[in-house]
């Protein structure tokens, strides 16, 4: 049996509403996976809503969901949210730094991040060998037999796009299939539109003062951003891995509330998912691929007699130094 009908199934068991949740700041490849399920869901007769924590920050997700024409709705708003209610996690696992743990029951998970473990989901489908969570998505319009829709098609194509850093970063098999699969159906149009509304005027003026902290020691390029939203941090990751010679890249943010990390390697000697798992090891959490990754370490469990910055610069540089040695 095909894994979406596995997944229908399921939820057709569900003694409530059923509900899709991404992690709590979506970006395009989030809200595409969760806006194609959702339709998927409802074609195959089972309703659900898009909920979501914090914000959504990126210019283009905002656009997206005009574009689109996407409701997602903040947690906070939905108030029939209950212990009764089935959650499908997308594009993230339980346990993430960037999930809030609602009050409902979080049955399923679709992620294409590092696996985390077994969390008792009643359904998983887990492949971080994938680039993205909108060709997993994808594949599930294919096995269903059910053609996406333009609006749909054109959603998944970006939120491909823009997981993959255009079909070149972590890319799989399976995210060019359905890119290609989608391609017929797609608005170029609108995705013109969405690479032209990337960032905001605010975002400019921030990028201005990240890049003035960017040192780089050999191959490898630190950044530190104060209170940058994630998607903000993300792209400047994406940015300083382009400087000639940069072959890894750390940037973090450091909040009241912690440091958040976000690593970028292009190297196979450098695993980002490997080297942020070191750098907060003891402290705090993280993972991702083999090129991108992310972590947290909360304010309470930051290293004590040593700034953020050369216990970061010290963790990241002792383990790639160590896998050079390798």
């Amino acid at each position: 049996m095909a894994r979406i009908h596995e997944l229908v199934d399921l939820l057709k068991q569900a003694p409530d509403e059923v509900f899709i949740q991404p992690h709590n700041v979506p970006d395009p490849d989030a809200i595409a996976s969760s806006f194609g399920l959702q339709y998927l869901l409802s074609e195959l007769d089972v309703p659900a809503v898009i909920v979501y924590e914090d914000e959504i920050e990126k210019a283009n997700s905002v656009t997206m969901l005009e574009a689109f024409g996407i409701d997602m709705r903040r947690s906070t708003d939905v108030h029939t949210l209950g212990a009764e209610d089935w959650t499908v996690l997308v594009d993230v696992q339980k346990e993430n730094a960037n999930l809030t743990d609602l009050v409902t029951d979080e049955v399923a998970c679709i992620d294409h991040h590092q696996y985390s473990g077994n969390k008792g989901y009643k359904f998983e489908d887990v492949r971080p060998e994938v680039g993205s969570c909108s060709a997993i998505i994808a594949g599930y319009f294919r096995d269903a037999e059910v053609e996406p829709p333009p609006n749909v098609s054109t959603a998944l194509i970006y939120g491909i796009l823009m997981d993959t850093d255009n079909l070149t970063r972590g890319v799989n098999s399976l995210d060019i299939d359905m890119f290609y699969s989608l391609y017929r159906h797609v608005d170029l149009t609108r995705i013109n539109e969405l690479k032209a509304n990337q960032i905001s005027i605010e975002d400019l003026k921030d990028y201005a003062g990240a890049f003035e902290t960017v040192e780089v020691y050999g191959e490898i390029g630190f950044l530190r951003l104060e209170n940058a939203n994630d998607s903000l941090l993300g792209a400047a990751s994406d940015i300083v891995i382009t400087i000639s010679g940069v072959n890894v890249v750390i940037s973090y943010s450091t909040r009241d509330a912690g440091v958040k990390y976000s690593i970028r390697s292009v190297i196979p000697r450098v695993n980002a998912g490997m080297l942020v798992r070191h750098i907060v090891d003891g402290h705090g959490i993280g993972g991702g691929h083999d090129s991108m990754a992310g972590g947290f370490i909360t304010s309470e469990k930051l290293p004590l007699g040593r700034s953020v910055d050369t216990f970061t610069r010290h963790r990241a540089i002792g383990f790639i130094e160590g896998e050079s040695d390798a």
